[in-house]
């Protein structure tokens, strides 16, 4: 079998009065992220690690953020477009392993509901998809609460 993996960074700054998307599903929170899109940065990671672990560039190459096409686009439409450009070179899903870098919000009571959500989408099993939320101490801009980080690594297989 061909393997292939992907890895995909992804961040956003926050700011009050913005929504906070992050796996498909809106977190309650007092700031959210500034972006084109919903600014899902989940998504956008998992994205990045999917189209680079097929060598198809990055998520910026196949829907800019300077486009109109994408102002304001809910993620899991990209989500799913990647999968289906992945797909169209044989690739399928084995996993998904992603960390999220917050002081805030608290995410582990979300974390089981953004699996189940991307997991629809991608049209894989919840178990295939694993996220993680961590802080960073209070250190650097995620710990200051500036911005939200994301890392994803994909395990795709040739069919």
């Amino acid at each position: 079998m061909n393997f292939r993996v992907g890895q995909g960074y992804d961040v956003h700054r926050l700011a009050e009065g913005e929504t906070l998307w992050l796996g498909g599903i809106l977190i309650p929170h007092h700031k959210g992220t500034v972006a084109h899109s919903d600014g899902d940065v989940v998504i956008h990671a998992i994205c990045d690690a999917l189209l680079g672990a097929a060598k198809m560039r990055d998520i910026g190459t196949h829907f800019p953020d300077n486009s109109p096409e994408f102002q304001n686009t809910d993620s899991k439409i990209l989500l799913r477009k990647s999968n289906e450009l992945i797909k169209s070179k044989g690739y399928e899903i084995v996993n998904i392993d992603c960390t999220i870098n917050a002081q805030q919000p608290k995410l582990k009571l979300f974390i089981p509901e953004m699996e189940l959500v991307m997991a629809k989408v991608l049209e894989i099993n919840a178990d295939q998809i694993s996220v993680k939320a961590t802080t960073t101490e209070k250190l650097g801009f995620e710990g200051r609460e500036e911005g939200i980080s994301v890392n994803a690594v994909v395990l795709l297989k040739k069919v």
